[in-house]
């Protein structure tokens, strides 16, 4: 399956985003410090995420045919 750039990103995202919500949850299981920004980043990813959801969705509505 070969993806778009839009696509490919989105991909890299979420598992970026799954890395640094387990890397979170992890060290507050274990009782080690976490870094301030790292709820940030955390939540912006998921931000980003949920734009290309929105745009993927109206794209796909609109009938544009893109799904990028």
């Amino acid at each position: 399956m070969k993806f778009e750039m839009a696509e490919q990103l989105s991909v890299l995202a979420c598992v970026t985003w799954l890395l640094l919500v387990t890397i979170f949850f992890v060290s507050a299981w274990a009782g080690l410090p976490k870094p301030d920004w790292l709820p940030m980043v955390i939540a912006a990813i998921a931000g980003f995420e949920m734009f290309m959801l929105v745009d993927a969705t109206r794209r796909r509505r609109a009938g544009d045919g893109s799904n990028g």
